[in-house]
Protein backbone atom coordinates (compact mmCIF):
# COMPACT_ATOMS: atom_id res chain seq x y z
CA UNK A 1 0.00 0.00 0.00
CA UNK A 2 2.62 2.43 0.92
CA UNK A 3 4.26 1.70 -2.24
CA UNK A 4 1.01 2.57 -4.34
CA UNK A 5 0.82 5.88 -1.80
CA UNK A 6 4.08 7.21 -3.06
CA UNK A 7 3.64 6.45 -6.96
CA UNK A 8 0.97 8.14 -6.43
CA UNK A 9 1.87 10.97 -4.54
CA UNK A 10 4.89 11.37 -6.42
CA UNK A 11 5.58 14.76 -8.81
CA UNK A 12 5.16 14.19 -12.25
CA UNK A 13 7.13 16.41 -14.69
CA UNK A 14 4.82 18.85 -15.87
CA UNK A 15 3.42 18.00 -19.40
CA UNK A 16 4.85 20.87 -22.04
CA UNK A 17 3.48 22.19 -25.31
CA UNK A 18 6.99 21.77 -27.14
CA UNK A 19 10.60 20.36 -26.08
CA UNK A 20 12.38 23.53 -24.89
CA UNK A 21 15.65 21.94 -25.50
CA UNK A 22 15.08 20.67 -29.17
CA UNK A 23 13.09 23.87 -29.71
CA UNK A 24 16.38 26.03 -29.06
CA UNK A 25 18.23 23.75 -30.92
CA UNK A 26 15.85 24.56 -34.33
CA UNK A 27 16.24 28.14 -33.48
CA UNK A 28 19.96 27.91 -33.27
CA UNK A 29 19.98 25.55 -36.65
CA UNK A 30 17.47 28.02 -38.38
CA UNK A 31 20.12 31.26 -37.63
CA UNK A 32 22.80 29.87 -38.92
CA UNK A 33 20.95 28.28 -42.01
CA UNK A 34 19.66 32.00 -42.46
CA UNK A 35 22.68 34.18 -41.01
CA UNK A 36 23.69 35.74 -43.21
CA UNK A 37 20.14 36.67 -44.86
CA UNK A 38 18.92 37.65 -41.32
CA UNK A 39 22.12 40.00 -41.43
CA UNK A 40 22.30 41.60 -44.84
CA UNK A 41 17.85 42.57 -43.86
CA UNK A 42 19.05 43.69 -40.26
CA UNK A 43 21.57 45.77 -41.93
CA UNK A 44 19.64 46.86 -44.94
CA UNK A 45 16.80 48.44 -42.42
CA UNK A 46 19.27 50.64 -40.54
CA UNK A 47 20.65 51.88 -43.86
CA UNK A 48 17.25 52.94 -44.67
CA UNK A 49 16.28 54.30 -41.47
CA UNK A 50 19.90 55.97 -41.27
CA UNK A 51 19.61 56.61 -44.79
CA UNK A 52 16.32 58.53 -44.91
CA UNK A 53 17.93 61.04 -41.93
CA UNK A 54 21.06 61.47 -43.65
CA UNK A 55 18.95 62.11 -46.72
CA UNK A 56 16.95 65.18 -45.22
CA UNK A 57 20.13 66.62 -43.46
CA UNK A 58 22.57 66.22 -45.80
CA UNK A 59 20.83 66.53 -49.49
CA UNK A 60 17.09 67.49 -48.90
CA UNK A 61 17.85 70.68 -46.75
CA UNK A 62 20.94 71.51 -48.90
CA UNK A 63 18.73 71.36 -51.79
CA UNK A 64 16.15 73.11 -50.72
CA UNK A 65 18.31 76.19 -50.04
CA UNK A 66 20.04 75.87 -53.24
CA UNK A 67 16.91 76.12 -54.97
CA UNK A 68 15.73 79.43 -52.76
CA UNK A 69 18.80 81.12 -53.88
CA UNK A 70 18.02 80.18 -57.52
CA UNK A 71 14.31 80.96 -57.66
CA UNK A 72 15.22 84.71 -55.92
CA UNK A 73 16.09 86.70 -59.01
CA UNK A 74 13.19 84.96 -60.92
CA UNK A 75 10.68 85.57 -58.88
CA UNK A 76 11.85 89.23 -58.98
CA UNK A 77 11.15 89.25 -63.03
CA UNK A 78 7.65 87.76 -62.41
CA UNK A 79 7.10 90.13 -59.60
CA UNK A 80 7.21 92.86 -62.42
CA UNK A 81 6.01 90.68 -65.27
CA UNK A 82 9.11 90.27 -66.64
CA UNK A 83 7.94 86.68 -67.81
CA UNK A 84 10.59 85.70 -70.87
CA UNK A 85 13.43 87.16 -67.72
CA UNK A 86 11.59 84.76 -65.17
CA UNK A 87 11.42 81.73 -66.89
CA UNK A 88 14.67 81.52 -68.97
CA UNK A 89 16.94 83.92 -66.31
CA UNK A 90 19.18 86.41 -68.00
CA UNK A 91 22.08 85.40 -68.38
CA UNK A 92 23.41 85.98 -65.03
CA UNK A 93 20.98 84.39 -63.37
CA UNK A 94 18.99 81.59 -62.85
CA UNK A 95 14.94 81.20 -64.57
CA UNK A 96 11.97 79.18 -62.97
CA UNK A 97 13.18 76.40 -65.73
CA UNK A 98 16.21 76.48 -64.80
CA UNK A 99 15.68 75.91 -60.97
CA UNK A 100 13.13 73.19 -62.09
CA UNK A 101 15.49 71.02 -63.72
CA UNK A 102 17.84 71.14 -61.12
CA UNK A 103 16.11 71.43 -58.21
CA UNK A 104 12.76 70.60 -59.24
CA UNK A 105 11.74 68.20 -56.36
CA UNK A 106 11.77 71.06 -53.65
CA UNK A 107 9.13 73.09 -52.49
CA UNK A 108 11.00 76.08 -54.10
CA UNK A 109 10.95 74.25 -57.22
CA UNK A 110 7.46 73.25 -57.04
CA UNK A 111 6.06 76.78 -56.97
CA UNK A 112 8.84 77.42 -59.66
CA UNK A 113 6.50 75.02 -61.81
CA UNK A 114 3.83 77.00 -60.53
CA UNK A 115 5.23 80.27 -61.30
CA UNK A 116 6.45 79.16 -64.65
CA UNK A 117 3.16 77.80 -65.62
CA UNK A 118 2.07 81.21 -65.11
CA UNK A 119 4.66 82.85 -67.31
CA UNK A 120 3.57 80.49 -70.39
CA UNK A 121 0.11 81.68 -70.73
CA UNK A 122 1.23 85.42 -70.56
CA UNK A 123 3.64 84.61 -73.41
CA UNK A 124 0.49 83.03 -75.26
CA UNK A 125 2.04 79.65 -75.23
CA UNK A 126 -0.89 77.63 -73.22
CA UNK A 127 -0.18 74.42 -73.87
CA UNK A 128 3.15 74.47 -72.39
CA UNK A 129 1.38 76.75 -69.67
CA UNK A 130 -1.32 73.82 -68.93
CA UNK A 131 1.81 70.91 -68.72
CA UNK A 132 3.71 72.93 -66.36
CA UNK A 133 0.81 73.32 -63.98
CA UNK A 134 -0.11 70.17 -63.79
CA UNK A 135 3.38 68.82 -62.49
CA UNK A 136 2.67 71.69 -59.54
CA UNK A 137 0.78 70.55 -56.60
CA UNK A 138 0.35 72.12 -53.55
CA UNK A 139 -2.17 72.05 -50.06
CA UNK A 140 -2.54 75.66 -50.32
CA UNK A 141 -6.33 76.32 -50.35
CA UNK A 142 -6.17 79.46 -52.73
CA UNK A 143 -2.58 78.45 -54.66
CA UNK A 144 -3.72 74.93 -55.60
CA UNK A 145 -7.36 75.99 -57.08
CA UNK A 146 -5.88 79.27 -58.90
CA UNK A 147 -3.63 76.79 -60.28
CA UNK A 148 -6.97 74.75 -61.74
CA UNK A 149 -8.43 78.12 -62.75
CA UNK A 150 -5.66 79.72 -64.85
CA UNK A 151 -5.70 75.81 -66.68
CA UNK A 152 -9.17 76.33 -67.66
CA UNK A 153 -8.13 79.73 -68.87
CA UNK A 154 -5.87 78.46 -71.02
CA UNK A 155 -7.71 75.57 -72.18
CA UNK A 156 -10.48 78.48 -73.21
CA UNK A 157 -7.43 79.60 -74.89
CA UNK A 158 -7.12 76.59 -77.42
CA UNK A 159 -10.65 76.70 -78.07
CA UNK A 160 -10.67 72.98 -75.78
CA UNK A 161 -14.27 74.42 -74.07
CA UNK A 162 -14.58 70.94 -72.27
CA UNK A 163 -11.59 70.86 -70.79
CA UNK A 164 -11.63 74.67 -69.54
CA UNK A 165 -15.26 73.99 -68.18
CA UNK A 166 -13.88 70.90 -66.31
CA UNK A 167 -11.07 72.93 -64.75
CA UNK A 168 -13.07 75.61 -63.77
CA UNK A 169 -15.10 73.12 -61.92
CA UNK A 170 -12.38 71.69 -60.27
CA UNK A 171 -10.96 75.28 -59.43
CA UNK A 172 -14.36 76.05 -58.39
CA UNK A 173 -15.18 73.49 -56.06
CA UNK A 174 -11.24 72.35 -54.77
CA UNK A 175 -12.80 74.41 -50.97
CA UNK A 176 -15.52 77.29 -50.45
CA UNK A 177 -13.23 80.13 -50.19
CA UNK A 178 -14.99 83.09 -51.45
CA UNK A 179 -12.05 84.57 -52.31
CA UNK A 180 -11.12 81.98 -55.94
CA UNK A 181 -14.43 79.70 -55.60
CA UNK A 182 -17.20 81.84 -57.10
CA UNK A 183 -14.52 83.60 -59.53
CA UNK A 184 -13.57 80.18 -60.78
CA UNK A 185 -17.28 78.19 -60.80
CA UNK A 186 -18.37 81.80 -62.61
CA UNK A 187 -16.16 81.21 -65.40
CA UNK A 188 -17.09 77.52 -65.56
CA UNK A 189 -20.91 79.08 -66.14
CA UNK A 190 -19.66 81.42 -68.95
CA UNK A 191 -18.13 78.43 -70.60
CA UNK A 192 -21.23 76.31 -70.19
CA UNK A 193 -23.17 78.92 -71.66
CA UNK A 194 -20.45 79.49 -74.57
CA UNK A 195 -21.36 75.40 -74.83
CA UNK A 196 -24.73 75.82 -75.27
CA UNK A 197 -25.27 73.70 -72.02
CA UNK A 198 -27.99 76.52 -70.34
CA UNK A 199 -29.54 74.49 -68.14
CA UNK A 200 -25.80 72.97 -66.47
CA UNK A 201 -25.25 77.20 -66.49
CA UNK A 202 -28.10 77.40 -64.55
CA UNK A 203 -27.13 75.31 -61.74
CA UNK A 204 -23.70 76.83 -61.37
CA UNK A 205 -25.56 80.22 -60.89
CA UNK A 206 -27.68 78.73 -58.55
CA UNK A 207 -24.54 77.12 -56.58
CA UNK A 208 -22.67 80.63 -56.84
CA UNK A 209 -25.72 82.66 -55.46
CA UNK A 210 -26.33 80.24 -52.34
CA UNK A 211 -23.25 79.44 -51.66
CA UNK A 212 -21.45 82.87 -52.04
CA UNK A 213 -24.40 85.75 -52.29
CA UNK A 214 -21.86 88.63 -50.46
CA UNK A 215 -19.52 87.73 -53.35
CA UNK A 216 -19.02 90.30 -56.56
CA UNK A 217 -20.30 87.55 -58.28
CA UNK A 218 -23.20 86.08 -56.29
CA UNK A 219 -24.37 89.91 -56.25
CA UNK A 220 -24.51 89.58 -60.24
CA UNK A 221 -26.16 86.23 -60.36
CA UNK A 222 -30.08 87.18 -60.47
CA UNK A 223 -28.84 89.31 -63.67
CA UNK A 224 -27.31 86.12 -65.50
CA UNK A 225 -29.98 83.42 -64.40
CA UNK A 226 -32.54 85.88 -66.02
CA UNK A 227 -30.85 85.89 -69.34
CA UNK A 228 -31.63 82.29 -69.64
CA UNK A 229 -34.89 82.52 -68.50
CA UNK A 230 -34.58 81.79 -64.95
CA UNK A 231 -36.70 83.91 -62.77
CA UNK A 232 -35.11 84.67 -58.66
CA UNK A 233 -37.27 85.84 -56.05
Amino acid sequence: MAATKDKATTPQPAKTDFDLETSMHRVEDFFDRYKKKITIGVVAAVVVVGGYFGYNRFVKQPNETKAQEMIFHAQNYFAVDSFKLALNGDGNNYGFLQVINKYGNTKAGNLAKYSAGVCYIHLGEYQKGIDMLKSFSSNDLILQPTAYGLMGDAYMELNKTADGIEAYKKAGHYNDNELTAPIYLFRAGLALEKAGKGQEAIAIYKEIKEKFPKSKEGLEMDKYLARLGEVTN
